[in-house]
């Protein structure tokens, strides 16, 4: 029904407008018949009073009358709604004097094409994400190629509608017009016919004028004006992509015989009282990030995810869909915010059923205590990820704040904490001696090192444990010369104390890639042990 409503309410409002136009015409044609006597007692020219001229006024007055009315009823009217891949569009004309396209995706801006001439604007507004298509983009690795080979075919279909809705609109807003000026059905009918050959015309000009290239060379507008900077060349990314996503069942099968050889790794038992931690971070919206995520969750009966943040890319309200897969983990899910993660992308994670967010807080999730704190600063347009800035100070004194601020809680907590998060390991230096282990991303590469804590501290020395990206840095890792590989960890933590016994580091090859290799490290050894790599295939 609502459909169906929202149809009469469209045009109820255009048939008003219409109407209230028409009504001032007739006014605007009043005024004129009752001047015109007197102009033509003043001494009016012949010409004027011909039979022939009569015609050409009456015939102007028809074209006006159809123009006007064809223009409100296009405004009104003429937009369809179409679903094109996870998004739900609208398809809209517009007049005006020159065509083109524009594509509107908020709050990230717009992108106007040069596309064809002629007095047809296209507006397409991708409005909102469907949430089960955009879960099934995410989570299955064929769905991206069939959204891919899907999305011309579904605009197509919206153009093919908007056309048909476009002559109707057009036709009816000029017989309503013609009828309410004239009162003449047959004018009405006349200014009908009229509106449809200016819609056929309009469409033809349209067609033929077509540019393909335009499609190659966009004006960006808004948040997306920055994503040459970001993201870099559209067409090797999606080149690369393409290799990618290709690839991506051979990764997850790969990881999944990488559990069967654990077997040849160095000796560890894990007792029965063992928690298995798989740390996360930087996956900024690679969906090929979460089919190996879940895997490992799978094959290594993980207990709990925790993750360090820099989900999204830009923390815009569509990006937050990105998240939904965390409810599929069925695994308890601890977040803390990253410098491109905003307030929206932090509301959507604890959105989620499984889902814990941790800015300033301490919470027991599957027998361990968290400590937690989001990043303080949002910066989704941040190429540099060797922070903090050497030349901000401001910056650098913030992360620290932002350590202290997390220590003080921590040291308020009636709980110990056994692991404490953070998103830039920048900020950790407060943490020494509070916690025996901290967890942190954000520079896309693994880094381990140990901080003294001072005299007197509970924990003598506090380890920090910097994960890679797992999402592999995103497109934007697609863009540089040697892929970035998709990074994760499994922490074993055991003992009354929940202290860390063994970690393996998993490594999944970046783009065209398909190497899975995985470390197995003791806690304390000295030297890293030969790594198990599985072969590409």
């Amino acid at each position: 029904m609502r459909p169906m409503a929202r149809t009469r309410r469209i045009v109820t409002t255009g048939t008003t407008a219409v109407v209230a136009a028409a009504r001032q015409a007739r006014r605007l044609g009043y005024h004129v018949r009752q001047a015109a006597p007197r102009w033509r007692a003043e001494g009016g020219p012949d010409w004027w009073r011909s039979r022939a001229a009569r015609r050409v006024r009456s015939a102007l007055a028809l074209l006006a009358v159809t123009v006007i009315g064809a223009s409100v009823g296009t405004l009104l009217l003429a937009n369809v709604r179409q679903d094109v891949g996870p998004f739900q569009a609208d398809f809209s004309v517009q007049p005006a004097l020159r065509g083109g396209t524009e594509v509107r995706l908020p709050p990230l801006g717009s992108l106007t094409l040069n596309s064809h001439t002629g007095p047809a604007h296209l507006v397409i507004n991708l409005e909102s994400l469907d949430e089960g298509r955009t879960r099934e983009l995410v989570t299955q690795p064929n769905a991206i190629n069939q959204a891919s080979a899907d999305a011309v075919t579904d605009v197509m279909q919206g153009l093919r509608r908007l056309a048909l809705q476009f002559a109707a609109a057009a036709v009816l807003g000029a017989m309503l017009a013609a009828l309410v000026v004239f009162r003449s059905t047959r004018r009405a009918a006349l200014a009908g016919g009229l509106a449809l050959l200016l819609t056929a015309a309009t469409l033809g000009t349209a067609a033929v004028s077509f540019r393909r290239s335009a499609l190659a060379e966009p004006t960006y507008r808004g948040l997306l004006g920055n994503a040459q900077t970001v993201v870099g060349d559209a067409e090797r990314i999606a080149s690369r992509y393409g290799e990618y996503t290709a690839q991506l069942q051979k990764m997850v099968t790969n990881v999944s015989r990488l559990y069967a050889t654990i077997t040849n790794l160095p000796v560890y038992e894990p007792a029965d009282g063992t928690i298995r931690v798989l740390h996360i971070s930087d996956m900024h919206l690679n969906p090929a990030g979460w089919s190996v995520v879940r895997t490992v969750v799978e094959q290594f009966h993980i207990s709990v995810v925790v993750d360090t943040g820099d989900l999204t890319d830009w923390g815009s309200e569509p990006e937050a869909s990105f998240v939904a897969a965390i409810g599929d983990l069925n695994v308890p899910y601890v977040y803390v915010r990253g410098n491109h993660d905003s307030s929206t992308t932090q509301a959507a994670v604890a959105r989620q059923k499984n889902a814990v967010v941790l800015d300033n807080k301490v919470a027991t999730v599957a027998g361990l205590t968290f400590a937690g704190i989001g990043d303080p600063r949002f910066t989704p347009d941040k190429n540099n990820v060797e922070s903090p800035d050497p030349n901000d100070p401001y910056e650098q004194a913030g992360l620290q704040v932002t350590g202290a601020q997390l220590a003080a809680t921590i040291a308020d907590s009636p709980e110990r904490v056994d692991i404490a998060l953070i998103h830039d390991p920048a900020g950790a230096g407060p943490l020494a001696g509070q916690v025996p282990l901290v967890l942190a991303g954000h520079r896309h590469h693994r880094e381990i090192s140990t901080e003294p804590g001072p005299v007197g501290a509970t924990y003598p020395q506090t380890t920090i444990m910097v994960e890679g990206s797992t999402g592999g840095a995103g497109l934007r890792g697609l863009d540089s010369g040697s892929p970035l590989p998709l990074e994760l960890s499994v922490l074993y933590l055991g003992g009354n104390d929940h202290r860390l016994q063994a970690y393996d580091e998993i490594s999944v090859g970046g783009a065209g890639l398909t190497e899975v290799q995985l470390e197995r490290h003791l806690a304390g050894t000295a030297a890293a042990p030969e790594p198990t790599t599985t072969p590409t295939r």
